[in-house]
Protein backbone atom coordinates (compact mmCIF):
# COMPACT_ATOMS: atom_id res chain seq x y z
CA UNK A 1 0.00 0.00 0.00
CA UNK A 2 1.21 3.36 -0.74
CA UNK A 3 2.04 5.51 2.02
CA UNK A 4 -0.71 8.11 3.05
CA UNK A 5 1.57 10.98 2.00
CA UNK A 6 1.27 9.58 -1.12
CA UNK A 7 -2.38 9.16 -1.51
CA UNK A 8 -3.13 11.69 -3.91
CA UNK A 9 -4.76 10.56 -7.31
CA UNK A 10 -3.00 13.48 -8.79
CA UNK A 11 -1.49 15.18 -10.51
CA UNK A 12 -0.22 16.40 -7.31
CA UNK A 13 1.34 20.15 -7.57
CA UNK A 14 4.16 21.22 -5.36
CA UNK A 15 5.32 24.85 -4.79
CA UNK A 16 9.07 24.52 -4.83
CA UNK A 17 10.25 26.39 -1.74
CA UNK A 18 6.67 28.40 -1.87
CA UNK A 19 6.67 29.91 -4.97
CA UNK A 20 8.26 33.31 -6.83
CA UNK A 21 5.12 35.71 -6.32
CA UNK A 22 6.72 37.31 -3.28
CA UNK A 23 10.07 37.08 -4.58
CA UNK A 24 11.32 35.55 -0.65
CA UNK A 25 11.75 32.04 -1.37
CA UNK A 26 11.02 29.64 1.99
CA UNK A 27 9.34 32.50 3.82
CA UNK A 28 6.33 31.83 5.65
CA UNK A 29 5.10 34.59 3.38
CA UNK A 30 5.77 32.47 0.38
CA UNK A 31 4.55 29.42 1.85
CA UNK A 32 0.97 31.32 2.87
CA UNK A 33 0.76 32.96 -0.67
CA UNK A 34 1.36 29.38 -2.12
CA UNK A 35 -1.82 28.10 0.26
CA UNK A 36 -4.08 30.76 -0.60
CA UNK A 37 -3.95 29.52 -4.08
CA UNK A 38 -4.73 26.12 -3.21
CA UNK A 39 -1.90 24.27 -2.83
CA UNK A 40 -1.66 20.98 -0.70
CA UNK A 41 2.02 20.21 -1.33
CA UNK A 42 5.12 22.41 -0.06
CA UNK A 43 9.05 21.97 -0.88
CA UNK A 44 11.19 23.26 0.99
CA UNK A 45 14.66 22.80 2.43
CA UNK A 46 16.23 22.36 6.15
CA UNK A 47 19.32 22.59 7.77
CA UNK A 48 20.07 23.10 12.12
CA UNK A 49 21.66 25.34 13.75
CA UNK A 50 24.41 25.07 16.20
CA UNK A 51 22.49 25.21 18.89
CA UNK A 52 20.10 22.41 17.20
CA UNK A 53 17.08 24.23 15.68
CA UNK A 54 15.66 23.15 12.40
CA UNK A 55 15.90 25.89 10.02
CA UNK A 56 14.20 26.01 6.60
CA UNK A 57 16.55 27.60 4.15
CA UNK A 58 18.39 26.31 1.14
CA UNK A 59 21.42 27.48 0.78
CA UNK A 60 24.14 25.97 3.86
CA UNK A 61 25.19 29.83 4.49
CA UNK A 62 22.38 32.78 4.76
CA UNK A 63 24.34 35.25 2.92
CA UNK A 64 21.98 34.84 -1.40
CA UNK A 65 18.65 35.83 -0.07
CA UNK A 66 19.26 37.18 3.52
CA UNK A 67 20.82 40.83 4.95
CA UNK A 68 23.16 38.54 7.46
CA UNK A 69 26.41 36.36 6.51
CA UNK A 70 27.37 33.08 7.91
CA UNK A 71 27.12 29.64 7.34
CA UNK A 72 23.95 28.39 9.94
CA UNK A 73 25.30 25.47 11.51
CA UNK A 74 27.76 27.95 12.87
CA UNK A 75 24.90 30.11 14.57
CA UNK A 76 22.52 29.87 17.04
CA UNK A 77 19.13 30.33 16.60
CA UNK A 78 19.25 33.25 17.92
CA UNK A 79 21.51 34.74 15.57
CA UNK A 80 19.78 32.75 12.76
CA UNK A 81 16.16 34.71 13.44
CA UNK A 82 17.06 38.24 13.35
CA UNK A 83 18.07 37.41 9.50
CA UNK A 84 15.66 38.68 6.67
CA UNK A 85 14.81 37.53 3.85
CA UNK A 86 14.81 39.71 0.62
CA UNK A 87 15.18 42.33 3.35
CA UNK A 88 11.98 42.10 5.54
CA UNK A 89 10.95 38.34 5.98
CA UNK A 90 12.60 36.16 8.99
CA UNK A 91 13.93 33.17 8.59
CA UNK A 92 10.79 29.93 9.97
CA UNK A 93 11.76 27.16 12.29
CA UNK A 94 10.90 24.50 10.29
CA UNK A 95 8.52 23.49 13.69
CA UNK A 96 6.96 27.14 13.01
CA UNK A 97 6.17 25.94 9.40
CA UNK A 98 4.82 22.48 9.55
CA UNK A 99 2.46 24.27 12.64
CA UNK A 100 1.60 27.20 10.61
CA UNK A 101 0.32 24.51 8.30
CA UNK A 102 -1.82 21.78 9.44
CA UNK A 103 -3.60 20.13 6.66
CA UNK A 104 -0.80 20.66 3.89
CA UNK A 105 1.71 18.30 3.16
CA UNK A 106 5.73 18.89 3.05
CA UNK A 107 8.19 17.36 0.84
CA UNK A 108 11.35 18.40 3.09
CA UNK A 109 15.28 18.39 1.45
CA UNK A 110 17.86 17.58 3.95
CA UNK A 111 20.63 19.67 3.17
CA UNK A 112 23.28 18.59 5.84
CA UNK A 113 24.35 15.73 7.85
CA UNK A 114 24.04 17.26 10.54
CA UNK A 115 20.02 17.96 10.22
CA UNK A 116 18.78 14.10 10.42
CA UNK A 117 19.16 13.29 14.31
CA UNK A 118 17.09 16.07 14.99
CA UNK A 119 14.54 15.51 12.06
CA UNK A 120 14.41 11.81 13.87
CA UNK A 121 13.92 13.15 16.92
CA UNK A 122 10.96 15.88 15.26
CA UNK A 123 9.54 13.07 13.50
CA UNK A 124 9.55 10.19 15.98
CA UNK A 125 6.31 9.51 17.64
CA UNK A 126 4.50 12.31 15.62
CA UNK A 127 2.30 9.78 13.39
CA UNK A 128 0.10 12.90 11.86
CA UNK A 129 3.40 14.54 10.67
CA UNK A 130 4.52 11.56 9.67
CA UNK A 131 1.25 10.71 7.66
CA UNK A 132 1.88 14.03 5.57
CA UNK A 133 5.51 14.61 5.34
CA UNK A 134 8.20 13.08 2.33
CA UNK A 135 12.29 13.36 3.21
CA UNK A 136 14.52 13.91 0.74
CA UNK A 137 18.30 14.91 0.04
CA UNK A 138 20.80 14.63 -2.50
CA UNK A 139 22.64 12.03 -0.05
CA UNK A 140 21.90 8.71 -0.14
CA UNK A 141 23.70 7.84 3.42
CA UNK A 142 21.37 10.02 4.80
CA UNK A 143 18.27 8.62 3.49
CA UNK A 144 19.48 5.28 4.77
CA UNK A 145 19.79 6.77 8.18
CA UNK A 146 16.36 8.39 7.83
CA UNK A 147 14.53 5.45 6.81
CA UNK A 148 16.98 2.72 9.06
CA UNK A 149 15.75 5.44 12.13
CA UNK A 150 12.07 5.84 11.49
CA UNK A 151 11.28 2.85 9.09
CA UNK A 152 7.86 2.28 6.96
CA UNK A 153 6.27 5.20 8.81
CA UNK A 154 8.48 7.90 6.94
CA UNK A 155 7.82 8.28 3.01
CA UNK A 156 10.99 9.24 1.56
CA UNK A 157 11.81 10.59 -2.20
CA UNK A 158 14.56 8.25 -4.12
CA UNK A 159 18.55 9.09 -3.41
CA UNK A 160 20.68 10.15 -6.48
CA UNK A 161 21.77 6.18 -6.48
CA UNK A 162 18.38 5.07 -6.72
CA UNK A 163 17.41 7.00 -9.24
CA UNK A 164 20.79 6.06 -11.54
CA UNK A 165 19.49 2.16 -10.86
CA UNK A 166 16.28 3.29 -11.75
CA UNK A 167 17.36 5.20 -15.05
CA UNK A 168 19.70 2.27 -15.95
CA UNK A 169 17.28 -0.57 -15.42
CA UNK A 170 14.92 1.82 -17.73
CA UNK A 171 17.29 1.12 -20.55
CA UNK A 172 17.65 -2.78 -20.29
CA UNK A 173 15.68 -4.89 -22.13
CA UNK A 174 13.42 -6.10 -19.30
CA UNK A 175 12.22 -2.28 -18.69
CA UNK A 176 13.78 -1.85 -14.99
CA UNK A 177 11.18 -4.98 -13.82
CA UNK A 178 14.06 -6.22 -11.24
CA UNK A 179 15.19 -2.71 -9.93
CA UNK A 180 14.20 -2.79 -6.22
CA UNK A 181 14.87 0.68 -4.59
CA UNK A 182 13.44 1.78 -0.80
CA UNK A 183 12.62 5.23 -1.73
CA UNK A 184 8.38 5.43 -1.94
CA UNK A 185 8.77 8.18 -5.00
CA UNK A 186 10.64 9.14 -7.30
CA UNK A 187 11.37 13.40 -7.34
CA UNK A 188 13.61 14.07 -10.39
CA UNK A 189 15.16 16.35 -12.66
CA UNK A 190 14.78 16.22 -16.13
CA UNK A 191 18.04 15.63 -17.09
CA UNK A 192 20.89 15.57 -14.60
CA UNK A 193 23.65 17.99 -16.45
CA UNK A 194 23.93 16.52 -20.07
CA UNK A 195 22.28 13.29 -18.64
CA UNK A 196 18.61 12.56 -19.86
CA UNK A 197 16.43 11.60 -17.11
CA UNK A 198 13.21 11.57 -17.17
CA UNK A 199 11.27 9.71 -20.72
CA UNK A 200 8.77 7.44 -21.21
CA UNK A 201 10.69 4.71 -20.54
CA UNK A 202 12.06 5.84 -17.26
CA UNK A 203 8.16 6.65 -16.25
CA UNK A 204 7.23 2.99 -17.23
CA UNK A 205 9.72 1.92 -15.15
CA UNK A 206 9.10 3.42 -12.24
CA UNK A 207 5.38 2.51 -12.62
CA UNK A 208 6.02 -0.77 -13.19
CA UNK A 209 7.59 -0.71 -9.30
CA UNK A 210 4.20 1.08 -8.29
CA UNK A 211 6.06 4.59 -7.92
CA UNK A 212 4.87 7.55 -8.63
CA UNK A 213 7.15 10.35 -10.60
CA UNK A 214 7.57 13.81 -9.75
CA UNK A 215 9.57 16.40 -12.02
CA UNK A 216 11.39 19.12 -10.66
CA UNK A 217 11.69 21.91 -11.11
CA UNK A 218 9.26 22.72 -14.18
CA UNK A 219 8.60 26.20 -14.92
CA UNK A 220 7.71 26.52 -19.06
CA UNK A 221 3.76 25.91 -19.84
CA UNK A 222 4.68 23.88 -22.53
CA UNK A 223 6.69 22.08 -21.12
CA UNK A 224 4.01 20.88 -17.95
CA UNK A 225 1.57 20.02 -20.39
CA UNK A 226 4.44 17.61 -22.22
CA UNK A 227 5.14 16.14 -18.79
CA UNK A 228 1.63 15.95 -18.15
CA UNK A 229 0.50 14.35 -21.01
CA UNK A 230 3.41 12.00 -20.73
CA UNK A 231 1.99 10.65 -17.59
CA UNK A 232 4.47 12.30 -14.34
CA UNK A 233 2.14 11.81 -11.12
CA UNK A 234 3.22 15.58 -9.90
CA UNK A 235 5.19 18.18 -10.86
CA UNK A 236 7.25 20.63 -8.94
CA UNK A 237 7.26 24.72 -9.86
CA UNK A 238 8.17 27.78 -8.99
CA UNK A 239 5.61 29.56 -11.08
CA UNK A 240 2.83 28.93 -8.24
CA UNK A 241 0.00 30.56 -10.43
CA UNK A 242 1.29 28.92 -13.76
CA UNK A 243 1.05 25.59 -12.96
CA UNK A 244 -2.10 26.01 -11.28
CA UNK A 245 -3.75 27.70 -14.45
CA UNK A 246 -2.15 25.08 -16.14
CA UNK A 247 -3.82 22.24 -14.05
CA UNK A 248 -6.91 23.95 -14.10
CA UNK A 249 -6.99 24.46 -17.74
CA UNK A 250 -6.87 20.19 -17.99
CA UNK A 251 -9.67 19.91 -15.25
CA UNK A 252 -7.31 18.44 -12.69
CA UNK A 253 -7.07 21.41 -10.22
CA UNK A 254 -7.09 19.94 -6.65
CA UNK A 255 -6.80 22.62 -4.07
CA UNK A 256 -7.35 22.60 -0.33
CA UNK A 257 -10.63 23.59 -0.45
CA UNK A 258 -11.50 20.75 -2.92
CA UNK A 259 -10.60 18.70 0.10
CA UNK A 260 -12.59 20.27 2.78
CA UNK A 261 -15.65 20.30 0.57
Amino acid sequence: MPHPFLDDDGPVAVAHRGGDHVGAENSMAAFADAVALGYRYLETDVHVSRDGVLVVHHDPELDRVTDTVGAIAGLTWDAVSRARISDREPVPRFDELVSSFPDVRFVVDLKDDLAVDPMIERLRGDERLLERICLGSFSDARLDRLRNALGRQVCTSAGPAEVRRMRIGSLTRRGGSRVRIRADVLQVPLRFGAVPILDARFLAAAHWAAKPVQVWTVNDPAEMHRLLDLGVDGLITDRTRLLRDVLVDRGTWRSQDDDAG
